[in-house]
């Protein structure tokens, strides 16, 4: 059942006394002729977090020292995001998943834990889909992939000639000026609770620091790349939905705020239909971003949830089962409009153009 409990974490768990600082490392490896940078700590069992678009890996400043204590937490900056390369190259999902087996092998793991965030998400899917034998459990935080609806921001950015009114982020003062209006932003009267300045600059801070970092050329190209490789006006044109049914055995956490206006919070609703056996904790009143909201009660939650799943064994007999089977829409669960919903999103995925 979704867990959906506001205010401070009432996860029972170890005390969560975190790492310091100094223990936490920004490392580089030359993978395939480009600078793959990540951040890493602790020791043990390996812990995966991937970021989300425009972001890099000090989204997770937060928690890493936290998790550190009980993991070797690794986490990159994807390729052209944050301290990495940021060639003209593939910046699609199954490349970033690609890079992701890729750095792995490198660091000598070959099992984790995947945690991925927004776009992040989607790569933590797509990688359990390309590499079975590395994943021990997944954990999807606000994840990209569910189903077309996204912010409608980034529909219109993708489009050609809209991406270019990015390049007046390299004017200086133009970030700033946007993070004083956002601040500043009006109480609208009688707008609806979606539209209210409250709700849709619930992320504001996140927002701008990520909008800060496209001011850079190759960054900004990097990001459009990525973006036009998962999104267009339509909305995401990557889904995950169709393949869900093969964590069948697979460990799930499904982490949401539900003041989310990137990803809607009824994506992880559709999400937890999709994959019955998933468990979703709820942060009420956290936008896109609950780890930056709650720290510690992401880490609970987290390590909570890792200690009650023992790592899966990948067995290729059952994987080919699972494909030969397909997914079994009797199993979704969910009231009957999530349901209907969720197979309206399948029909979706195969008859778009």
């Amino acid at each position: 059942m979704p867990s959906k409990i506001p205010g401070p974490s009432k996860t029972p768990g170890p005390s969560l006394r975190p790492v310091t600082d100094t223990d936490v490392r920004i490392e580089y490896h030359t993978i395939h002729g480009y600078r793959r940078a990540y951040r890493i700590a602790g020791s043990g069992p390996a812990l995966l977090l991937i970021h989300g678009i425009g972001d890099n890996s000090s989204t997770w400043d937060e928690v890493i020292p936290i998790l550190a204590q009980h993991y070797t937490v690794i986490a990159p900056d994807l390729l052209g995001h944050g301290l990495s390369d940021k060639p003209r190259a593939d910046y699609s999902v199954p490349a970033f998943a690609n890079g992701m087996r890729d750095l792995l092998v490198v660091l000598g793991h070959s099992k984790v834990t995947v945690v991925g965030h927004s776009l992040g998400g989607g790569v933590a899917m797509q990688f359990c889909y390309q590499f079975p034998r590395f994943v021990e459990r997944l954990v999807l935080v606000a994840a990209g992939g569910v189903t077309r609806e996204v912010n409608p921001a980034l529909r219109l950015i993708s489009l050609p000639v809209v991406h270019q009114a990015l390049s007046a982020l390299r004017i200086p003062g133009v970030v700033p000026g946007l993070r004083v209006a956002a601040k500043a932003a009006p109480v609208l009267p009688f707008a609806p609770a979606s539209a209210t300045p409250a709700r849709l600059l619930a992320d504001h801070e996140d927002l701008m620091r990520v909008l800060g970092g496209l001011a850079d050329p190759t960054a900004c190209s990097a990001f459009l790349r990525t973006l036009r490789a998962v999104v267009d006006w339509r909305g995401q044109s990557v889904t995950m939905l169709d393949r869900s049914y093969l964590t069948e055995r697979l460990p799930v956490l499904l982490v949401w705020g539900d003041e989310d206006i990137v990803i809607p919070y009824h994506h992880a609703e559709l999400a937890h239909s999709a994959i019955p056996h998933s468990e979703l904790e709820t942060f009420v009143g956290s936008g896109h971003f609950p780890f930056h909201d709650d720290p510690e009660r992401f880490c609970r939650v987290v390590i909570d949830f890792i200690s009650r799943h023992e790592p899966i064994v990948f067995d290729p007999l059952n994987w080919r089962h699972l494909m030969s089977k397909g997914a079994h829409p009797e199993q979704f669960t969910g009231d009957e409009d999530t349901v209907e919903e969720v197979l309206e999103a399948f029909e979706d995925e195969r008859n778009a153009t």
